[in-house]
């Protein structure tokens, strides 16, 4: 089985803990996280071949995120280290829904240290998805790398997919993200958006056809779009539609859109679906719509379960919470 690669950052992320008493200090727990991680862990679980390609620091916290990924199942043959910047951290706060918010400690950080020199020869040998996320184009030059990551790929006979997953506080206050967005979402076949996200690329074009006008300009032929509880919509260049999603108690957000890119690209890898192949799955909305619900499932378990690798379900799990909710 051809593996998935997942490029761009690994962080820690601190997970606030209810308050212990009147005078108890907040308590923070460490959880090992970042989204191109998470979702490397997530294929990993739902038994495809996945690996991890990014920058660690030699710190506690990198020696950490790589003695995860690795007993998780992740390859991490395509992970540097370097002595440069330390691992980047981020404080994450939950409201009664479980929605959380994040206060980053980023940059400086090792995986924006990650340059094309960096891939191994060998990374995009035998790959059948390359993935990525924003967090890796907040400044000029691990921009470049994504993007010379993804053009790679496609080069090398892989898919790739993109997840936008936008944390503006991560970019900088004079840094506008649409143009680097939009040359990373025309390099993606399979793309996935909050419905937030979706809005924010509304910025000067309009409606939702203008924009998938200009989408559809580039290489994307699925557009995913979530919308926590909410119904679900995809996109593709010759049909739509909407899926409503399964309903469950959230404690905590944090790596559900992970959760369900895993779940999608874990099925793509695992049906042995190639860039030749993928436009008849698109076709076969039955398929496509079998598919979508999988990944929803994946993320609607990982949304009940504190933390972000540790939150992530395997393939028994998602099978049996199917069949429960059928």
């Amino acid at each position: 089985m051809s593996s998935i690669l997942c490029f761009g950052e690994a962080l820690i992320d601190f997970h606030a803990q209810p308050q212990g008493g009147a005078g108890q200090p907040p308590a923070f727990v460490p959880f090992a996280g970042g989204a191109p991680a998470n979702v490397a862990v997530a294929a990993a679980r739902l038994g495809a071949q996945a690996r991890f390609a990014g920058m660690l620091a030699r710190d506690m916290f990198g020696d950490f995120l790589l003695k995860s990924l690795t007993e998780l199942g992740v390859g991490t043959d395509d992970i540097a280290r370097t002595d440069e910047a330390r691992t980047a951290l981020a404080f994450v706060a939950h409201d009664d829904k479980g929605d959380r918010s994040f206060s980053f400690y980023r940059p400086p950080a090792a995986d924006l240290l990650f340059r094309p020199e960096h891939f191994r020869k060998e990374a995009f040998d035998d790959i059948a998805i390359f993935h990525v996320c924003s967090n890796s184009l907040t400044e000029a030059a691990i921009a470049a790398t994504t993007v010379e990551g993804m053009r790679r790929a496609r080069a090398a006979g892989a898919l790739v997919s993109f997840d936008m997953n936008l944390r503006p506080a991560l970019w900088p206050h004079d840094e506008a993200p649409l143009p680097r967005l939009w040359e990373t979402l025309h390099e993606a076949d399979v793309i996935k958006l909050s419905a937030e996200e979706f809005a924010f690329i509304h910025a000067g074009a309009g409606s939702d056809d203008a924009v998938l006008e200009r989408l559809w300009r580039g290489k994307a032929r699925l557009l995913l779009v979530t919308d926590g509880a909410e119904p679900m919509r995809w996109f593709s260049r010759g049909a739509r539609g909407t899926l409503e999603g399964y309903h469950v108690e959230a404690v905590d957000t944090t790596a559900a859109g992970d959760a369900f890119v895993g779940g999608l690209l874990a099925r793509l890898a695992t049906e042995g679906v190639t860039p030749e192949r993928f436009d008849a799955l698109i076709a076969d909305e039955r398929r496509l719509v079998d598919l979508i619900r999988f990944a929803a499932a994946c993320g609607a378990i990982t949304a009940t379960r504190k933390g972000s690798f540790t939150a992530i379900p395997d393939q028994a799990e998602v099978k049996a919470f199917m069949e429960k909710h059928a």
